[in-house]
């Protein structure tokens, strides 16, 4: 199948799922949801896949977060519409019977950071930056941040990243629980692909 906004391709028994939106820093919009729920039909019809593996196109982005140039021209009832697709997402990757690994090679901000916790376990450049941004534009986390956020790195801590907006590092979120592991951005795919690899053995 030929899709948009993704790049989807297997390596035998590890599907990939690229974000392609390279020049937006792959923000989401509803076609990328789109384009990765069919993805998803694919990984769950093929019984050879055991593992999936979710990253960004170009050495920028993993998800930079929602495509704001699409947000600001919807009605609220299309927002709406829009939020729900993306909890819809989140809880279809969190009963996928098969791991996730995030393979995070960028900015990871708002429901970039949102996607990679659905995941079930985030792999990070040195180089990416996390963060939960949405205060800047008045609103709060809307892909599950404010729920899945607590649970990895504690309540105290992601208030403090909602509330205030900050970015962190990939380092620094290793060190509060959002990472697994950090690597060169030039070692990062080779490892993460090291670990599908176990995991579909």
């Amino acid at each position: 199948m030929a899709y948009e906004n993704i790049i989807f391709e297997t390596e035998g028994d590890v599907a990939v799922i690229k974000f392609n939106r390279p020049k937006a820093l792959n923000a989401i919009n509803i076609d990328v949801v789109k384009d990765i729920q069919k993805a998803l039909d694919e990984v769950e019809s093929n019984p050879s896949v055991r593992v999936l593996i979710l990253t960004g196109e170009g050495d920028k982005a993993f998800v930079a977060g929602a495509d704001i140039s699409m947000m600001v021209n919807l009605a609220p009832l299309q927002l709406r519409e829009f939020s729900s697709a993306l909890h819809e997402l989140g809880f279809r990757m969190e009963g996928l019977p098969i791991p996730i690994i995030a393979c995070v090679n960028g900015f990871a901000l708002g429901g970039g950071t949102e996607i990679a916790m659905a995941s079930d376990f985030i792999y990070a450049s040195e180089d990416a930056k996390f963060g939960q941004p949405e205060i800047s534009l008045g609103v709060i986390p809307g892909f599950g941040g404010t729920q899945r956020l607590p649970r990895l790195v504690g309540k105290g801590m992601a208030k403090e990243l909602c509330m205030t907006g900050a970015l962190i590092s990939a380092q620094e979120a290793k060190e509060i629980g959002l990472v697994n592991k950090v690597f060169p951005a030039d070692k990062l795919w080779e490892e993460t692909m090291k670990t599908a690899k176990l995991l579909a053995s």
